[in-house]
């Protein structure tokens, strides 16, 4: 299974703090509003069914959640999944939570999805390209896919190992390892061996100023990617 145990453990570890802005989780929060408008802005989602893969606590679940709109969130951190589902108890919503794997999913499960989000989780899993592939099976023709990560290189290491995890702390230390980062290069070329449309690449940049992050062509540290799968 494409599941990496230590990574689940470190987030149930640290799952009581996913609703918390300020907690370990500081950076998803300041990078999901920016997040949820690149998605909004190249999809309608009106009228469509959307899973997310490896969705934590909810956070994005929730932004994208609407009357018209029906949601499913899956993690394998089931103490990340409980919080998710006590959240949206909280805030009446109507968002269907469980924890499994992408690959169970597929195996037990015959329903397809129209769009996919896959955030901040490819560099967490023992090998990104079956997790690519798994997510192509579980979503229907001409759907819509959105992936983000890190890229790889210095600028990248500096900034959001040594940077964020050793000298300002604002993650646990540990949270990443370099080693698992994909240029996107290296993403785009998976993504066409199996005939996904790159339809939009940003970077998420972040204003030192205003301390939010924003869409920019700028693609050295975090980017996110839509792509659409052919109807074959």
């Amino acid at each position: 299974m494409n599941i990496n145990d230590n990574e689940v453990q470190k987030f149930d570890d640290i799952s009581y703090s996913w609703w918390d802005p300020d907690g370990p989780f500081k950076p998803l929060h300041m990078l999901n509003p920016v997040r949820t408008h690149f998605i909004k802005n190249n999809v309608n989602l009106k009228n469509k069914s959307l899973i997310d893969v490896g969705c934590g606590g909810g956070l994005l679940c929730e932004n994208l959640i609407s009357e018209k709109t029906k949601v499913k969130g899956i993690d394998m951190s089931n103490d990340s999944i409980e919080i998710a589902k006590t959240h949206q108890a909280l805030n009446n919503l109507n968002i269907d939570y469980e924890t499994t794997s992408i690959e169970e999913l597929i195996k037990k499960s015959k329903i397809r999805y129209d769009v996919l989000t896959c955030l901040e989780l490819i560099e967490h899993v023992p090998d990104p390209e079956k997790l690519i592939k798994d997510c192509i099976t579980i979503t229907k023709k001409e759907s819509d896919l959105f992936f983000s990560t890190l890229n790889r290189n210095l600028v990248s290491y500096l900034v959001s190992i040594v940077g964020a995890e050793y000298i300002f702390n604002i993650l646990p230390r540990g949270t990443h390892d370099y080693k698992s980062f994909i240029k996107p290069s290296e993403f785009c070329n998976i993504l066409r061996k199996y005939s996904l449309q790159i339809k939009n690449i940003k970077g998420l940049s972040y204003n030192v100023f205003n301390k939010k992050f924003y869409e920019s062509s700028n693609l050295k540290i975090n980017y996110i990617i839509h792509c659409k799968k052919n109807n074959d």
